[in-house]
């Protein structure tokens, strides 16, 4: 193949990607001439896509087998870590308009480092879309006797025609069904407790089938299958990323919906478990099933108390398909994402989201037949240990080794040329941190120590994170610290500049942050270097 060849079809795979990720600015930066939502409409849509009813399954299995205060414990000191951590990601997200793997680059990774975080985190979109799909497949199963093998299918191809066209779509889903979502969720709570106010009582003295009282492993035990929802700032992200820019008229606004909807979702969420926890005990007090950990079981009992039995069923079923439908539609997209950024990487070629939708929800229904939800606890604490090493060493990087050690640059990089390929101080600590948890979490430090894995996780990160980047003096970070383009990247206010450049392949028009000039002259968009498969516009690295 001739080099005019490569040429010509690097030209055809950028064309192809630039007018795909016009919709949704995939790869990319998200430019401020398609944020034109206000930060109350971004921070909104963001949350409605925790209104997922896997926390009241984590809730409810956690305290029936452990108790309710240990139970408590376990979600409180998770939720402490996952607010935390989650800080400094959301943040870089809302100021710079990046995803996470775009943040991840930049933060220790490395531009082909991360690609090993970017599965893992399609593992939790998928891993998190089955569950949800279980439980609205339980609710067809429980409300119309729809078979389980073809509910969990029904949950799956209900979600493609929703999250094809990206944020505008799921920006108006989200705020249309936030009201009724909560007012089904609420309302019936708020009526039971004040209707028996005993069941506050019962719920608080629950002891668990481990009985005992406060044990810090059972704390340890349950706080590892919350961890696993750390992850869940990725898919948070994926909105704020969309934030417009911080001024001095919206700067109230701005901190708010970015915290709220940043690290702020685990409030809820963690809320949403403890909600799990009252209604199993409630349910298994009344009803004595075993089926209480499910979370159609769990409002069809409390419906039960408030309503007619003709409006029970449909009123429970409503509210598990919408709770469903709400975080597996940001599930499939995050999913989509993130299974991009890795494979355009790694092959140079840009298939389309959708290809990746497809591929997401095959495996998330893969999981879904073979029955996942009846071993939970036992998938999620495994996956924590993962995500918590990735989201841990990342949040270190930009807290400490950014804003403290200053050995990582504050300004985040993703462009391919303007990063190494690897940079060891995030790679290693994250290896390091995520393989010895997952050693301890299977006993091979005894049987003493694994409840403690999620501990391991956290601390390796949070040490060796720094510690790697004062052994390597910072040098992998930054190939180069000159994109060969003199306009500055961030305008006056320190939001990213809004000047536009025409990329020399796509022909399309793209914000400053987007743009690198090209050895072979003018300016090529990020997404057009990831794509060129000669290397013909990457700029070589710079001498130090």
């Amino acid at each position: 193949m001739t080099v005019d060849d490569v040429a010509e079809r690097t030209q055809v795979s950028a064309l192809g990607a630039s007018k795909e990720t016009l919709e949704d600015y995939t790869l990319r930066f998200a430019p401020r001439t398609y944020r034109r939502w206000t930060p109350g409409v971004v921070g909104a849509s963001a949350l409605g896509g925790i209104a997922y009813m896997a926390d009241f399954s984590i809730g409810a299995g956690i305290g029936l087998t452990h108790g309710t205060q240990n139970a408590l414990l376990a979600i409180g000191l998770a939720a402490v870590i996952i607010f935390v951590t989650g800080f400094p990601l959301a943040y870089y997200a809302a100021r710079y308009n990046l995803d996470l793997d775009l943040i991840t680059r930049g933060s220790g990774f490395g531009y082909y480092g991360s690609v090993i975080t970017s599965v893992i985190f399609a593992s939790f979109t998928f891993i998190f879309f089955a569950l949800e799909g279980s439980i609205m497949a339980q609710g067809l199963d429980y409300a119309v006797g729809l078979p389980l093998w073809l509910g969990y299918l029904v949950s799956t191809l209900v979600i493609i025609p929703l999250v094809i066209y990206g944020m505008k779509v799921l920006a108006k889903l989200q705020s249309w069904t936030n009201p009724l979502w909560l007012l089904l969720m609420v309302a019936p709570l708020v009526f039971l407790i004040v209707k028996d106010p005993g069941s506050v009582e019962r719920w608080l003295s629950h002891e668990g089938r481990n009985g005992g009282g406060l044990s810090t492993a059972a704390v340890m035990l349950g706080a590892g299958v919350c961890l696993s929802l750390m992850g869940q700032i990725g898919e948070q992200i994926d909105y704020l990323r969309f934030m417009p820019p911080r001024t001095d008229e919206n700067r109230r606004a701005w901190w708010t919906s970015m915290v709220l909807a940043g690290p702020g979702w685990v409030i809820f969420g963690a809320v949403k478990q403890a909600i799990g926890v009252f209604m199993a005990v409630y349910i298994l007090g009344a009803v004595g099933t075993a089926a209480a950990i499910e979370p159609i079981e769990q409002f069809t009992g409390v419906f039960t108390e408030l309503m007619p039995p003709w409006l029970v069923v449909p009123l429970a079923l409503v509210l598990v398909v919408l709770s469903q439908v709400k975080i597996n539609v940001t599930n499939a997209y995050s999913g989509s994402l993130a299974w991009t950024n890795s494979f355009t990487r790694i092959t140079r070629r840009y298939p389309g989201r959708l290809v990746f939708v497809l591929v997401n929800l095959t495996i998330a229904l893969i999981l879904m037949e073979a029955d996942m939800f009846s071993f939970l606890n036992n998938i999620l604490s495994f996956y924590s240990n993962c995500a918590m090493a990735w989201v841990v060493t990342v949040a270190t990087d930009i807290a400490i080794n950014k804003f403290v050690l200053k050995l990582s640059p504050k300004r985040p990089e993703f462009r391919r040329g303007m990063l190494y390929a690897v940079n060891p101080v995030g790679v290693v600590s994250f290896l390091a941190s995520s393989l010895l948890s997952i050693s301890v979490y299977f006993g091979l430090f005894g049987d003493t120590l694994r409840p403690y894995s999620p501990l391991v996780a956290v601390g390796i990160a949070v040490v060796l994170t720094p510690v790697m980047a004062i052994l390597t003096r910072g040098r992998f970070y930054l190939r180069r610290t000159d994109d060969g383009i003199a306009e500055p990247l961030l305008d006056a206010e320190g939001n990213p500049s809004g000047t536009h450049f025409d990329c020399v392949v796509c022909g399309e028009s793209y914000e400053r942050p987007d743009m690198a000039a090209s050895p072979e002259g003018g300016t090529i968009c990020s997404l057009c270097l990831s794509t060129d498969r000669g290397g013909d516009h990457v700029l070589p690295a710079q001498a130090r």
